[in-house]
């Protein structure tokens, strides 16, 4: 058998050629060709349009924002709304386009009606990924001198507003990730970010501090976050606080992994807004005149919609990260020209607050602290019994190169229990049975015994005990060995040969230099105890190993009767494959 030799030449170039550390980011969203039994009707249904579920869309900003997604025709919308009868009133006066809206149940106030709500929008899109989840539903008590509580027992303003879009998050980011274009808005405010006159000249203030409130898990009679007295404006703050400070979170832990993009916004003071139905008559009649004429930070709600309409729309608005704001003021009365120039606006129509506004704002420290965001997720997932989907690397869909993956990810568990072994864990104690303790002698290096006058300088070789190792432990070293023992005689055996023939066979003195005396050895005698290890096919595991990497592509159809028959094809393998090898099979091996 002639083997091939490489020329550094060759070498130097297959190397140009590797790709950087993010070579399959390309391939993340592309898979293999399978049959989906469903394709046609997901044609069918939904054409070539981008689905967006939106929640709190039968008023105010949700509803212009629905109205800019459905007459842009690129989108089929799903309302998430809590009044169905008052959502179909909506859609026939604003003229919703029917064939592409959606509306469905869904109680903020609820954690059961939000997952429900997510179990009929799974069988609703069928195969059919969700491209954008705009969390916007929200409320605003300020006036309450006292909370009041969701069905779930937790306070209305934080459940509503954080808590259940945060539900509703990690249960459809899954139906997500294979979008082209996934992104999760979440609908932030001035008020939440306290380095603005708003978010930090108005009293109060939004301040998680040290989140006890979630800590202890937020249950009447905790209606605060920071489990001190209920302030309803104060709610309401702290709500959008968390909001932000979870895409925030959510980027940095899942926008790589997935390619979602988690971004918030703030589409300005919508004077008019319903959300300020519970102020007294007074400040709702003088509070847009002030806006408009004093401060001119008025933004109405149809401006507001397009802002939010823009940040599902905007190419720009799928930077992950980001919080989104728009320079100067509103630019009212533009009506659909928005929508058929792409939303450019140029000539006439106000002073600023356009589409070319946009700008990605800058943040406030709260929002940014990282520490009080990891607390924030923790608590939060334990509130509302969220299941976060496992994160997806970004790999080759080659299957040969998934199947040398999970054989390589079974070596890296085999030198990881082979460091537990050796090395222990120092300083920790041992929480459960321990074996006998062994007194074992330090071996000496070969070259103390030819020269008895360098054993003098060398340092004191007294006995030492071993390492006491646990139940855990010796379960550790069985598993050990029996992976071990398939991998070394497989993929190692290859390996070995491999780099004799490419790097040459390691030197006989770096085995046998003086950086390798052995400081002590690990010794496992019969104990009493009636730890019983099991047997361990290592087959077994490293085909589990396989089949759990293969099975991470849940979209693959599988059929039934060409399965059946391989397992019948394999059956009749089975003797053939027991068979003990002649010697004619030896030869041509």
């Amino acid at each position: 058998m002639k083997i091939l030799s490489f020329s550094p030449r060759i070498v130097l170039v297959f190397a140009a050629i590797v790709p950087v550390a993010n070579a399959f980011q390309w391939m993340s969203k592309f898979k293999m060709p399978t049959y989906d039994p469903q394709q046609e009707l997901v044609k069918e249904k939904f054409g070539d349009k981008k689905l967006v579920v939106i929640t709190g869309c039968s008023s105010g900003l949700g509803r212009k924002a629905a109205v800019a997604l459905l007459r842009s025709g690129e989108y089929h919308v799903v309302g998430a709304v809590r009044d169905l009868d008052k959502m179909e009133a909506v859609a026939e006066l604003d003229g919703f386009d029917l064939d592409n809206f959606t509306p469905m149940q869904c109680e903020l106030n609820s954690f059961a009606s939000v997952r429900d709500f997510c179990d009929k929008l799974e069988e609703f899109r069928m195969s059919k990924p969700i491209d954008r989840l705009i969390c916007n539903a929200g409320v605003y008590q300020p006036t309450l001198d006292h909370a009041k509580w969701s069905l779930d027992n937790h306070e209305q303003t934080m459940q509503i507003n954080f808590l259940s879009h945060f539900l509703m998050i990690s249960k459809l980011m899954e139906s997500m990730i294979d979008s082209t274009d996934p992104r999760v808005i979440m609908v932030g405010s001035v008020t939440g970010n306290d380095n603005t006159v708003g978010g930090g000249g108005v009293y109060p203030i939004a301040d998680l501090h040290e989140l006890d409130g979630f800590k202890a898990g937020f249950k009447k009679p905790i209606a605060m976050a920071d489990g001190y007295g209920f302030i309803g404006a104060k709610a309401y703050k702290d709500s959008k606080l968390c909001l932000m400070m979870t895409a925030n979170y959510l980027h940095a832990k899942y926008h790589k992994l997935t390619g979602i993009s988690f971004a918030s916004m703030y589409p300005g003071c919508i004077a008019e807004s319903p959300l300020f139905r519970e102020k007294r008559e007074w400040f709702r009649t003088y509070f847009p005149i002030f806006m408009k004429f004093i401060t001119g930070g008025f933004v109405g709600e149809h401006e507001a919609g397009q802002r939010l309409f823009q940040t599902a729309h905007d190419p720009r608005c799928s930077k992950s990260g980001v919080y989104w704001s728009w320079n100067g003021g509103p630019r009212e009365g533009r009506g659909a020209e928005a929508l058929e120039k792409g939303g450019q606006i140029s000539g006439g129509g106000g002073a600023g607050g356009g589409w070319d506004s946009i700008f990605e704002n800058d943040q406030s420290s709260k929002v940014l602290n990282i520490d009080t965001a990891t607390k924030l997720f923790e608590y939060s997932t334990q509130i509302t019994g969220a299941e976060w989907p496992e994160l997806k690397q970004i790999t080759s869909p080659c299957p040969t190169l998934k199947v040398i993956g999970a054989v390589t990810q079974g070596m890296v568990k085999r030198e990881e229990l082979k460091r537990m072994r050796e090395m222990g864990r120092p300083g920790f104690e041992v929480d459960d049975e321990l074996v006998e303790e062994v007194v074992v002698v330090n071996k000496e290096p070969p070259f103390v015994a030819e020269n008895e006058a360098n054993k003098q300088s060398l340092p004191n070789t007294t006995p030492k005990k071993a390492r006491k190792l646990s139940k855990r432990q010796r379960v550790v070293i069985a598993a050990d060995k029996a992976v071990g023992f398939v991998v070394g005689n497989t993929v190692g055996r290859v390996a070995r040969f491999a780099g004799q023939r490419i790097l040459g066979r390691v030197p006989e003195t770096a085995k046998t230099s003086s950086f390798f005396v052995e400081d002590a050895v690990i010794s496992v005698v019969d104990s009493d105890s009636d730890v019983s290890i099991p047997e361990i096919d290592g087959q077994e595991l490293l085909e589990q190993e396989i089949m759990q990497q293969l099975r991470k592509d849940s979209t693959v159809h599988v059929d039934q009767e060409d399965e059946a028959l391989f397992a019948e094809l394999y059956r009749e393998e089975i003797p053939q494959m027991e068979k003990p090898l002649s010697e004619k099979d030896v030869v041509s091996l």
